[in-house]
């Protein structure tokens, strides 16, 4: 008889979450009751703000202890007793660390196909991550043709297309940070930055500012404490901040960094600080379609990804994405 896996947290982590924070529970497949479909994971999404769910309980974001991480999910229905899912249909759902879901109408939306273009792409670039870039630039940032942009955690997978995004959008000039010599070659070489730096070599500030003389009109920060104070000191006159993660934190809530020592230049400056929640721009999901698949289709978009393979391995690949040993999205395939 087929069987289901699926990953519950089972503690609250101190700091950097280890193997012993989570369970594997092996059972029979869930029964398929009037109203549902049984959903096959194909490919789950690891990212960074499941490390903050993880420190709270299911009010408000957190995690329930004893149950699976929510998250973005894309699978094949295998068997539906509702007219609004077929077998066989792809769909995306959100509920992800394990091999079977059973989900609702309301709570899977079936997939385009896209010729050209993986399914996983859902995941990344036409997914939440690519949403996220897209939002924080487009709708925070507001970003125009002819402006510079710098990117915090740029070989992560909301960086590499943010810096890829930016490029469609019309930006001069696009300067990421990243954690090291590898991911800063891999950031120029392979996707098309005009500069990067690795944040171990010196202080922030002064590597932007060595990378972008002039300044820079945007800051599009993963990461926030020493990288937000960096950029403040190095955006222009009336420059704008999208805040999409603070990962410099997630791992310490209870500690988190100093607030900038020049958080006053907001002011002096003129420059706008603004965070986000992806969530809150679903609608524009389509418009993010639009402008992509037709450049993954033609590849001058690259998909940025790091492929894990099994469900035994979803925790090691969230805690490695954790620990920065990712290039782009990080995607666990079952």
């Amino acid at each position: 008889m087929a069987t289901a896996t699926t990953v519950h947290q089972v503690r609250r982590p101190s700091g950097l979450p280890t193997p012993e924070d989570f369970a594997f529970v092996r059972g029979p497949l869930p029964e398929v009751t009037t109203g549902t479909a049984l959903v096959e994971n194909l490919h789950l999404s690891v990212d960074p703000y499941m490390r903050e769910a993880m420190d709270y309980d299911g009010w408000g974001g957190g995690n329930d202890l004893d149950t699976p991480l929510e998250g973005r999910s894309i699978g094949r229905v295998i068997a539906s007793r509702t007219p609004g899912l077929a077998d066989g249909d792809l769909v995306f759902h959100r509920k992800a660390w394990r091999t079977h879901a059973l989900v609702t109408p309301e709570e899977a939306t079936v997939l385009p196909g896209w010729a050209g273009v993986p399914i996983r792409t859902r995941l990344s670039l036409l997914g939440g991550t690519g949403l996220s870039a897209y939002v924080g630039l487009t709708r925070i940032a507001r970003l125009q043709p002819g402006e510079d942009v710098f990117i915090s955690a740029a070989a992560g997978g909301v960086g590499t297309a943010a810096g890829q995004i930016a490029r469609l959008l019309g930006a001069r000039r696009v300067i990421g940070s990243a954690g090291s010599a590898a991911k800063v070659r891999h950031l120029v070489d392979d996707l098309g930055f005009d500069a990067a730096f690795d944040y171990h070599d010196g202080p922030v500030g002064a590597q932007l500012a060595k990378a972008a003389p002039e300044g820079v009109d945007v800051f599009f920060d993963n990461v926030g404490g020493d990288h937000l104070e960096g950029a403040i000191e190095n955006l222009r006159t009336h420059g704008r901040v999208a805040w999409c993660g603070a990962v410099a934190q997630y791992n310490d809530l209870g500690n988190p960094p100093p607030a900038p020592r020049n958080l006053y230049d907001v002011v002096s400056k003129s420059i706008r600080l603004e965070g986000f929640l992806v969530r809150e721009y679903n609608h524009l999901q389509g418009e993010l379609e639009d402008l992509l698949v037709p450049h993954l289709r033609s590849g001058a978009l690259k998909p940025d990804e790091t492929v894990v393979e099994g469900i035994d391995n979803v925790v090691a690949a969230f805690i490695g994405m954790l620990r920065g040993e990712n290039l782009g999205k990080m995607i666990v395939s079952l």
